[in-house]
């Protein structure tokens, strides 16, 4: 008859492991806020290649539909500027992963005539960014936020 072993995981490494787990949610949280921030400084400021507010709401009037322009130019980049650094930082997170959900919610119905692949203008990077911050706001800012250390349930 074999003999049956069984192997014990150190409890130096459950607390290495369980410390490394701990950081999973706050890289996506603050990798998603990073990765907006720049899509509203170009629309708000014309940063990073943008054309700027008067520029993109000239574009998301006459080209999009979206009227006024200018309005929904400014509530775009706001949302991704002000709801990016928002994810960042953990602070009212819940909210602006909200803001974030309904803006994508709006630029899948701009890109659906596209297709799905990004790579042809289609769905699938405002969908992933959708999703991801539905989940940020059914989590939450989660322990390393400015929501946590503030007592916020936002």
């Amino acid at each position: 008859m074999a003999s049956t072993s069984t192997y014990v995981i150190p409890q130096s490494r459950k607390t290495e492991k369980a410390g490394l787990e701990a950081l999973a949610f706050p890289l996506v949280r603050i990798t998603t806020g990073l990765l907006l921030i720049p899509h509203g400084a170009q629309k708000l400021f014309g940063l990073f290649g943008g054309y700027g507010l008067q520029a993109t709401g000239q574009f998301f009037g006459e080209k999009l539909g979206m009227h006024p322009g200018l309005l929904f130019a400014f509530l775009a980049g706001f949302v991704e500027f002000f709801g990016g650094l928002a994810l960042v930082t953990g602070l009212l997170t819940r909210t602006a992963a909200m803001g974030v959900a309904i803006l994508m919610g709006v630029a899948l119905t701009v890109h659906q005539a596209n297709g799905f692949f990004w790579t042809s203008g289609g769905v699938e990077y405002p969908l992933m960014w959708g999703l991801m911050a539905i989940a940020i706001a059914l989590k939450g800012g989660g322990k390393y936020s400015l929501d946590q250390q503030l007592g916020l349930r936002f």
